[in-house]
């Protein structure tokens, strides 16, 4: 088979990648790690998409700027991220979802919930199980081709140009190729050695949940790694977020978030606060509690909410412990009554009086207590009382290849000619820690829709005969 275009991987940033790759001619073969039933890696699990605009478009509200959006995205990752490859994708967002809807993605307004993200999030009808099975149904209606469980261990390189691509023994060659594989985030020792062990003797990535696929192992990530391809990023930085500790080791998805943390608080396993549960929206915060909750003891963390919260949030799959009492919360949460109480009572004594708005950073915060809570800050004190154990839940790590705007790997600083990659694989050149709700797909969009229409001019440039539209 005289090939143009392979791509590697079956989520959001493959299929766009094969998408445009076909669109601009090229015949395109698609290797997806996982059964049918389960392609689209963590883009199944995904709900919206951040948009950059600048007037009211359909279901997005007012204005989001590039600025704003930049702003937003330099504030989470402390400004470990590029800020060319970054803007590229904020760009890219403004324009991406006419071409989303020609391939058959239907969006709709926010939900009750998610009013947060109005303005900023334009969400998939029928989330991103949906957006998947639209693109692969269009995929096949252009005549890309699709096998699965076909996961790709090795490649054959010739000085960072990509000669051929091994299923098991099989080899496929093409005249370029587009890796989309995802993170490490399900290779289990991998997070180990990553991670590390602690001060307490424990490791702790041996109590993280998978919030999305088990397919994402990295296999691929460390082979380019190893053969010499460019890295960007820290092992241990990743999406995380806190997630019920009762949640499934993969593909718990998003109902296994617990969003009621900026209505309380948060204490750990010694019944103490870490960190300012109000510190800004939640949107913009969500992903950095996982983190937090696997620096406590035993990778574990209680939110912990009153009456006064209940129908502010989304809420979680698994019903919260309750109790009429704080102290009897405690004891059913197996904490220490006394140190519980303390925290709580130290709390509530350092809530000051204001105006509760939890859409707004409203003027509710502690005063003489540390850590403070800089917003939405009310004693809790309100019967029934409810406690939700939380535990780190990976979505996807940021370790991965870097690359710039023509998205190609780069080898010792050179870039590949017919090497390009998109995706989680290549999310920490934008993402060097922290997250923002729906950015990792909009970095998915633009780099896959990008390396498609590199690969496909890289193909024609090697004398590729191009297949018939």
């Amino acid at each position: 088979m005289d090939l143009d275009v392979l791509v590697i991987g079956g989520g959001n940033a493959a299929l766009c990648a094969a998408l445009m790759a076909r669109e601009a001619g090229a015949s395109v073969l698609v290797l997806e790690a996982a059964p049918k039933a389960w392609r689209g890696g963590n883009s199944g699990h995904t709900r919206n998409l951040r948009c950059m605009h600048d007037a009211p478009q359909d279901v997005l509200t007012e204005v989001y700027s590039e600025e704003e959006f930049w702003q937003d995205l330099l504030k989470v990752t402390g400004g470990q991220t590029n800020e060319a490859l970054a803007r590229l994708t904020i760009r890219e967002s403004s324009h991406c979802r006419d071409w989303m809807r020609h391939h058959g993605v239907h969006f709709q307004p926010s939900l009750s919930g998610t009013l947060h993200l109005s303005r900023t999030n334009a969400f998939f009808m029928g989330g991103g199980k949906a957006l998947m099975n639209a693109y692969y149904r269009s995929a096949e209606q252009l005549g890309v081709q699709i096998r699965y469980e076909a996961p790709v261990d090795r490649l054959e390189l010739d000085q960072g140009r990509f000669v051929a691509a091994y299923v098991g023994d099989e080899r496929i060659t093409a005249k370029t190729c587009v890796l989309a594989a995802g993170g490490f985030e399900s290779n289990r020792e991998w997070l180990r050695e990553a991670w590390g062990q602690n001060e307490r003797g424990e490791w702790p990535s041996d109590n993280f949940a998978i919030r999305g696929t088990r397919f994402n192992r990295g296999v691929l990530l460390k082979h380019l790694i190893d053969a010499g391809a460019d890295a960007i990023g820290d092992p241990t930085q990743a999406h995380m977020v806190a997630i019920d500790a009762r949640a499934p080791l993969y593909d718990g998805g998003i109902c296994t978030r617990i969003d009621c943390v900026s209505l309380g608080v948060v204490v750990n396993r010694e019944a103490e606060r870490f960190y300012d549960e109000g510190e800004d929206f939640w949107p913009k915060r969500y992903a950095i509690w996982g983190r937090l909750v696997a620096q406590q003891p035993g990778q574990v963390g209680y939110s912990i909410i009153d009456a006064k919260a209940l129908g502010r949030f989304m809420p979680p799959v698994f019903p919260g412990t309750q109790a009429d009492t704080l102290p009897e919360l405690a004891e059913k949460l197996g904490l220490d009554v006394e140190v519980f109480m303390k925290t709580i009572n130290d709390y509530n004594a350092a809530c000051q009086p204001g105006t509760f708005d939890h859409a707004v950073l409203d003027d509710c915060v502690t005063a003489g207590l540390s850590p403070a809570k800089t917003h939405w800050a009310r004693p809790i004190d309100t019967a029934p009382f409810f406690g939700y154990a939380l535990k780190p839940g990976v979505t996807f790590t940021y370790l991965g290849l870097k690359t710039d705007e023509t998205t190609a790997v780069r080898f010792g600083g050179a870039p590949s000619s017919n090497l390009f990659v998109a995706g989680e694989m290549m999310a920490g050149n934008v993402l060097g820690k922290g997250y923002t709700a729906g950015v990792g797909m909009s970095i998915g969009t633009a780099f896959g829709r990008l390396a498609g229409v590199q690969s496909a001019r890289a193909a024609t440039q090697t004398g590729a005969t191009h297949a018939s539209a």
